[in-house]
């Protein structure tokens, strides 16, 4: 019989290919995280179903989403640093709250800057100064990073959603307000 474009036709299915070549990416990035974290979990035996919660680690991926796209940042240099000035919609300032406290956490245990965040009148302030002050490589790699190379310092993100995926105490909750 005739393959109607509404059926399925396995053997012209994209989701099971053999042999050649095939993608590495998954499509989309967020998908592709996700992707790459249930790969994991269902690679270890020692995963506990019980506790997993991929929507957890959707909530974190969509705050990473916000806090990029639905921010803006105004930058002003202090003594031996920069201080951020963090604002955004609704859905951009919410996961900047929710995010920058925790970040912090992972910039401050770099031995090389000293990192303070309060809240601020439009938002959050983030401040990051360098330790030793004199230290011009340092303050100007401050500035030159901004706030988003920060947030992306410290290379525990593929770590921290795999946590939060598996529903890590340690790992921060990304829910929303």
């Amino acid at each position: 019989p005739a393959v109607l474009p509404a059926q399925h036709d396995s053997s012209k299915s994209t989701h099971a290919v053999s042999g050649g070549p095939t993608s590495t990416q998954a499509g989309q990035d967020a998908f592709a995280a996700v992707a790459e974290i249930v790969a994991i979990l269902e690679a270890d035996s020692r995963t506990d179903w019980r506790s997993v919660s991929i929507d957890a680690l959707i909530q974190h991926l969509r705050d990473m989403n916000a806090l990029v796209l639905r921010t803006t940042v105004r930058s002003t240099p202090v003594a031996a640093g920069t201080r951020f000035d963090i604002a955004g919609d609704p859905d951009g300032q919410a996961a900047a709250t929710r995010m920058v406290r925790e970040h912090a956490n992972i910039l401050a245990v770099l031995p090389e800057w000293r990192v303070n965040v309060e809240d601020n009148e439009n938002g959050i302030r983030l401040t990051v100064v360098a330790r030793n002050p004199a230290d011009d490589r340092t303050v100007q790699r401050i500035g030159a990073l901004g706030f988003y190379g920060l947030m992306a310092t410290g290379a525990h993100h593929q770590p921290h959603h795999l946590a939060i995926a598996k529903g890590a105490s340690n790992a921060h909750r990304h829910t929303s307000p």
